[in-house]
């Protein structure tokens, strides 16, 4: 096969998710349904953080963050499948794959250190009670959050260099209703395996790490108010469960996606749809409903809502 620079490679092909136009326009709704709950569930959870004076803590900024990041990482993909699913289009060209990639990768840096802020703000507030404000002063919190972008930046251009310039060959089929970097970088003309076990390294292992790391930093947690008493215990378990849900549906699928040695199509869109659709939509609902702040913000918010619905 004739080897083709990567910067005149017109197009990749996309793997369709349906190949009957029923299941095609099922798909289609399904993912728009969705992407309207992700809108409308994290922008409304950044706006009540902005509006509510009682929300205006570590935790919630955190939260408002962490709702911005699953916004960007679910657009990073599913407008343009809802798109390809309703026109039928399975193409996408250079310069749109390497730019899906880049923020994939920025969007999911981003959220995985955002993560482990949030439990060191878990661990602070219910270990050290008296030292929380002093710690976790605004100060901190920004830096956290300055951390968390430069980091994922760091993430995404550290494997971004060494596909955008790789020589490409046909055919081009990614093999998934999505860029991502294990699958591009399979399409090369050479040998990639070196490149792939970076890959794996880059994403797959500090995934796996990051998620060990923070299951045994909630067990630390709940181990360390167990010596106190069982109310403690119980009140800190209802806390960390919504933040130990969020971790298990975020880490879960990539690990999979990036470490697991025996892939296949189904399974790879599968837990791909559960980090870019479920979670994103299941975490507002996580938030808002486990925590008693969120749901009294939310009263709160309802009823000047009402008491202005009056005045008029």
């Amino acid at each position: 096969m004739d080897q083709v620079n990567a910067s005149a490679l017109p197009e990749f092909v996309l793997l369709g998710l349906a190949q009957s136009f029923g299941t095609q326009i099922f798909f289609g709704l399904f993912f728009s349904l969705f992407y309207v709950g992700i809108l409308f569930g994290n922008l409304f959870i950044v706006f009540i953080v902005i509006v509510d004076s009682h929300l205006h803590f570590p935790m919630y900024i955190l939260l408002a963050n962490l709702s911005l990041i699953d916004l960007g990482l679910s657009s990073t993909t599913i407008p343009r499948t809802i798109s390809d699913l309703f026109t039928g289009c399975k193409v996408i060209s250079f310069h749109s794959c390497m730019t899906q990639m880049f923020f994939i990768h920025v969007m999911g840096g981003v959220e995985m250190v955002l993560l482990i802020a949030m439990a060191y703000d878990r661990y602070i507030a219910i270990c050290k009670p008296l030292h929380y404000l002093m710690i976790m002063n605004p100060k901190k919190c920004i830096i956290l959050v300055i951390a968390a972008w430069v980091i994922g930046m760091i993430h995404a251009v550290s494997q971004f260099l060494f596909v955008v310039n790789l020589p490409f060959c046909g055919p081009y089929n990614v093999g998934s209703f999505y860029c991502d970097f294990p699958r591009v970088i399979k399409l090369a003309c050479m040998d990639t395996y070196k490149l792939e076990f970076v890959v794996s390294a880059n994403s797959g292992f500090i995934s796996m790490c990051t998620f060990f790391f923070l299951i045994t930093s909630y067990i630390f947690i709940l181990a360390s108010v167990r010596q106190h008493s069982s109310t403690d215990l119980s009140k800190a378990f209802v806390t960390l469960s919504a933040h130990i849900t969020v971790v298990v549906l975020f880490f879960i699928p990539c690990m999979f996606l990036y470490v697991w040695p025996f892939p296949t199509k189904s399974l790879d869109n599968f837990f791909a749809i559960v980090d870019f659709v479920l979670t994103p939509v299941l975490n507002p609902t996580i938030y808002t409903l486990r925590n008693k702040d969120m749901r009294l913000a939310i009263r709160r918010l309802s009823r000047q809502v009402l008491s202005s619905r009056e005045f008029i």
